[in-house]
């Protein structure tokens, strides 16, 4: 069952002159802005090559503890020394790194730029951290039109384009996809033209009123949506793209981990949406249409309140801490008002209802199917 770090050993001799970039490339790259490059590279267009890259980042954050790491955003630097074992990303360049983070606006928005050897460039956006306002800006997306991490995407990728020429590809894992469609949508006209290709992997969707936009509209031929059989992140809302539906050696949840992606050649496996996966995907679209957009946003404040009382800044912090973090969280929920008990009790009941509705229609369709087949062999008996 090989995963990208196999395509690596296998294919990364391959240069891009005999086997274009293809969508596993573009999951390394995704995956590889998830490590901290702070102190290693800034903000300016500066440029360091992948193999300074790769030594500095590990003089700063040891190798061992990656490799024990069950956390995809800490295994994933990890890449890059396979990624110098081949011609394939060997002169691979990195410039623009940006990481910023801001509580009082609930915003998390990481990216960094890679400039490849066929002369394109690709624009990595990372995706959720361990930051609670990282988590809480995800939340916020099903009420709010756009984020303020959204907004700065789209800066951002008006400032690499203006300061680079060539073709360019975006993508993104988890909120990096989203933000990777958001930019690449509302980013200047001239510089959304030079777009080849936007990939979103496992990235939740949009609300309804910036996919009817025509700037959305124009980017979406160009975009590449690529969720695991049982995806929980990437059936949030949605894009207007079909899926490519890839198999992965992780189980439940942990299929968000795109490190368990499983590889065929130059190409994912493709499969089927599992069982599991359909019925998360229908319970909570149908849970989310219940809610309106102001009960939603009570729901997201009011939950993340809890995390907030800690005054912890990420939820690595809270585990570390447990104890303290549990009494504090304690304390938050039993000194909350009324009508926000009110709201937050109604909004779980319904996510249970809504569960149960897609159980009774899965097993109503399911008895249906079977009569329709029973009576199907009696016929041709």
């Amino acid at each position: 069952m090989a995963d990208i770090f196999d395509y690596l050993k296998r294919r990364g001799h391959v240069p891009f002159a005999e086997d274009p970039f293809n969508e596993v490339d573009n999951l390394i790259l995704a995956m590889l802005s998830y490590a901290d490059f702070d102190g290693i590279l800034d903000d300016s267009f500066k440029t360091i090559s992948l193999n300074i890259a790769d030594r500095r980042y590990f003089e700063k954050h040891p190798r061992t503890l990656a490799k024990k790491s069950i956390f995809h955003f800490e295994r994933a630097p990890l890449l890059m020394d396979s990624m110098l074992k081949g011609n394939r990303f060997r002169e691979t360049e990195l410039t623009k790194y940006v990481d910023i983070i801001n509580s009082d606006k609930d915003m998390q928005m990481s990216a960094v730029t890679f400039l490849l050897s066929d002369g394109s460039a690709y624009v990595a956006f990372r995706g959720t951290d361990t930051t609670v306002a990282g988590w809480k800006e995800d939340f916020n997306m099903s009420y709010m039109p756009e984020t303020e991490g959204q907004r700065s995407a789209v800066r951002y990728l008006n400032e690499v384009g203006a300061e680079i020429s060539g073709p360019i590809r975006v993508g993104g894992h988890s909120k990096g996809g989203n933000f990777a469609i958001y930019a690449s949508a509302f980013c200047d006209r001239e510089i959304q033209e030079r777009i080849i290709t936007v990939y979103t992997n496992d990235g939740p969707g949009f609300r309804s009123e910036v996919m009817e936009r025509e700037a959305y509209k124009r980017i979406l031929p160009k975009v590449v949506s690529i969720v695991p059989e049982t995806s929980i992140i990437g059936m949030m809302f949605t894009n207007n793209v079909g899926h490519l539906i890839v198999k992965s050696k992780g189980v439940g949840l942990l299929q968000h981990d795109a490190l368990l992606w499983m590889v065929e050649g130059n190409r994912f496996k493709e499969t089927k949406q599992s069982a599991l996966g359909s019925f998360i995907n229908n319970s909570q679209k149908e849970w989310l249409s219940t809610l309106d957009d102001e009960s939603r946003e009570m729901f997201v404040n009011t939950l993340f309140s809890f995390f907030e009382a800690t005054g912890m800044a990420t939820f690595d912090e809270m585990i570390v801490n447990r104890r303290t973090s549990a009494k504090k969280i304690m304390g938050a929920i039993k000194n909350l008002p009324k009508e926000k008990r009110v709201v937050l009790t109604a909004a779980m009941a319904g996510l249970l209802q809504s569960s149960r509705h897609v159980v009774r229609r899965y097993i109503r369709n399911r008895r249906e199917s079977d009569r329709r087949g029973l009576k199907m062999d009696k016929r041709q008996k």
